[in-house]
């Protein structure tokens, strides 16, 4: 069972993030931004991997005329974010599934947070392909996930400074060995040059970082 799936671990989800991604919330509010820079202001904007809804949220929120479509693999999780959006619920279209699961579109701009790094690079490409296929030219695309140097080094020295920023403690305890194993492997990480040249093959142009967490960093780019 994916820990997507387990109650108990959607349950607490929410506050997992929120301790553990450097500035999440901050990174939800310049998402919104980016996207808002071309999406217009009833535009029709698309979140992949949108279990929990708190990036749905922020940006229903912020931009009360988006008409917002929500996808994600997990039923458990898009229940969690229709509890997340509360009132707002009614603005936002939730879909269980993977990127084919979600209409045609063409939609005006797309995000998709904390969701890609769990993706083996070839179907990595494919969802990417895929978001590409469903927006409008100029379109933007704003990503963000887990990216640092991935050399034998550089994995041992990021994942224990990140092991240490999601310590309560601040330090590494005695779970560090374990959950740094973990995330190595769990998580098909890729090194942030070999992400920019990912979403350029994929189709989208004028590609810029525009955060950077630790172990996180996160780009927009535009539908060619």
């Amino acid at each position: 069972m994916s820990s997507f799936d387990d109650p108990d671990a959607v349950a607490n989800y929410l506050a997992g993030p929120i301790a553990k991604v450097p500035g999440l919330l901050a990174l939800h509010r310049m998402a919104e931004l980016l996207l808002a820079e071309r999406v217009p202001e009833d535009g029709r904007v698309l979140v992949l991997g949108a279990g929990g809804g708190l990036e749905l949220k922020a940006f229903a929120a912020a931009r009360p005329r988006w008409r917002l479509v929500g996808v994600d693999p997990s039923a458990a999780m898009l229940a969690l974010a229709a509890t997340t959006l509360g009132d707002l619920a009614p603005r936002v279209e939730l879909i269980e599934g993977y990127v084919d699961a979600a209409p045609a579109g063409p939609f005006d701009g797309a995000a998709c947070l904390l969701t890609l790094h769990f993706l083996q690079p070839e179907e990595r490409l494919r969802t990417l392909r895929e978001l590409r296929r469903r927006l409008r030219p100029g379109a933007p695309l704003v990503v963000a996930h887990h990216s640092f140097d991935t050399t034998d080094a550089g994995k041992a020295r990021w994942l224990r400074r990140y092991a240490a920023f999601a310590s309560p403690s601040g330090t590494l305890d005695t779970g560090a060995d374990a959950a740094i194993a973990a995330m190595r492997e769990r998580l098909p990480v890729m090194a942030p040059e070999a992400e920019v040249a990912l979403l350029e093959e994929a189709g989208f142009e004028g590609v810029e970082l525009f955060y950077a967490g630790f172990t996180f960093r996160g780009w927009v780019g535009y539908r060619r």
